[in-house]
């Protein structure tokens, strides 16, 4: 069992939802934070996890983000399953920037 910490960069270039993580096979994430920042305007931001092994996508974030502000959208800790994702959708696209911290625990 290894135990690794990964941040994975975010950029925002579209209105649509954007896959940023997936969890690799044989692997348990555990996310310590989804941090983003706004760059300009007043803007809303959404963060998703699908459950692959139910099929289901959850919002289990979201916020109107004032002009130059930055905030952690994982209020604590995520436990997420091997192939489960998450994705980060803004209603402006190029304005908001962040990353994601991940303790991945794999079992090869």
């Amino acid at each position: 069992m290894a135990n690794t910490y990964k941040s994975y960069f975010v950029d925002l270039t579209t209105t649509n939802k954007t896959l940023i993580y997936t969890v690799p096979a044989l692997t348990t994430a555990i996310v310590k934070t989804i941090q983003l920042t706004n760059e300009s305007g007043s803007i809303n931001v959404q963060v998703y996890v699908t459950d692959t092994s139910a099929a289901t996508e959850y919002e289990i974030s979201h916020s109107t983000m004032a002009a130059r502000s930055t905030e952690n959208f994982a209020k604590g800790s995520i436990v997420l399953e091997a192939g489960d994702l998450i994705k980060i959708q803004a209603a402006t696209a190029n304005t908001v920037t962040g990353v994601v911290s991940v303790l991945e625990v794999s079992y090869e």
